[in-house]
């Protein structure tokens, strides 16, 4: 009987740790834990740098999906957000760029000279640089948005044509170039240190050689202080609950008086700009404003590293906990699979696996909560 009982305790305890908000922190721990034996570069604090500047760009985009997938849409556009806004703040600002490669893109003369965009060189035009980028994030979602709620349009269309019609959109302006020459006070955005840490002094001709690294850093700080704000935004208070409620139930949510519609406005305007600050903070680290930013498989390790964390994609059930530590868990998977050397379309494959895996694990979390409440 005692035997029984014990092993009851330990199902339940396992339960528990199932369920927790902290289900995917224990298992970033646990996958730490068992490869860092096989790859110890996986604990370096170059790839530990590494995965922490591959992070909090990717949060701060996934925090607006995060909404998305709460009132049970998705945003299929954020990365060409990313790619239109980069692109736009880029050619303000460049100091320089080569006639060779941009005088057949269609503002050549107009906003683009040999001698930068229009805002190089001006007092606080890297801010205004930021203005102009977040008033076109603005426009995006109010336009996706207002397709969703006023029309009744799917999220998936609406999003979609959005997608490539952006993507197109910054291939033309550029005309498939990068724009570089980017001001320091732009740049400094994505490489900005607060914090160094030094490590290992390491003989080498009989000089103690010391390493050092980067690791509170202005995306850092961006990306924490939005996923704050965020988890207060979704989970205490009136808006978030009716985020959720529109998730849970969109018809109950109209019949108890929620303002459906605007709810949905703001919550495809709040993921483009999302979007439009991950795409600065890749940009200014890549020190370049790239047309092809938030292409290729980008906007999946977005929807994957919201989802894994517990987010459904059913709508209805969302924390800004939870896509912290599924971006944290994805980084690390990507980080090791890097690692093992596999090629890109071993990853891909890796990558969908987990995304299916998380998709099962939230219906069987789901399942399980229904039962332990019965």
């Amino acid at each position: 009987m005692t035997a029984i009982r014990t092993k009851r305790s330990l199902a339940a305890r396992a339960a528990d740790v199932f369920l927790s908000d902290y289900f995917i922190f224990y298992l970033c721990i646990a996958f730490i834990i068992v490869l860092a034996p096989f790859l110890p570069v996986l604990i370096a604090p170059a790839n530990a740098v590494n995965i922490m500047s591959n992070m909090w760009p990717l949060l701060i985009v996934a925090i607006g999906q995060t909404f998305v997938l709460a009132i049970g849409g998705i945003d299929l556009s954020q990365g060409a957000v990313m790619a239109v806004t980069a692109v736009i703040g880029a050619m303000l600002i460049t100091l320089a760029v080569d006639p060779v490669t941009f005088m057949r893109t269609p503002l050549w003369g107009l906003i683009l000279t040999e001698q930068g965009g229009p805002l190089a060189g001006v007092t606080g035009g890297v801010l205004l640089a930021l203005v102009m980028m977040l008033l076109a994030a603005v426009l995006i979602g109010l336009f996706n948005g207002a397709s969703v709620a006023l029309f009744d349009l799917p999220p998936f269309m609406v999003t979609l044509v959005t997608m490539m019609t952006l993507s197109a959109f910054a291939l033309w302006l550029t005309q498939s170039g990068n724009i570089a020459n980017l001001p320091d006070d732009f740049t400094r955005l994505g490489r900005g240190d607060l914090v160094s840490v030094y490590f290992g002094a390491k003989e080498e001709s009989q000089l103690a050689r010391r390493q050092v690294y980067s690791f509170v850093t202005f995306p850092m700080v961006i990306a924490l202080i939005m996923a704050f704000l965020a988890h207060i935004i979704l989970n205490r208070t009136v808006f978030g609950a009716r985020v959720l409620a529109i998730g849970m139930n969109r018809k109950a949510a109209v019949i108890s008086g929620i303002p459906v519609r605007r709810i949905v406005i703001a919550v495809f305007v709040l993921s483009a700009v999302c979007a439009m600050i991950g795409g600065l903070l890749y940009s200014a680290r890549l020190e370049a404003g790239r047309p092809t930013l938030g292409g290729g498989t980008f906007l999946l390790d977005v929807i994957a590293a919201s989802v894994i964390g517990g987010t459904s994609l059913f709508g209805g059930k969302a924390k800004i906990i939870w896509t912290f530590f599924g971006v944290l868990f994805y980084v690390l998977m990507s980080s090791a699979l890097s690692a093992m050397n596999l090629s890109a379309f071993q990853i891909d494959m890796v990558k969908g696996g987990i995304i299916l895996g998380a998709a099962l694990l939230d219906v069987f979390r789901t399942w399980l909560k229904r039962e332990r409440l019965q």
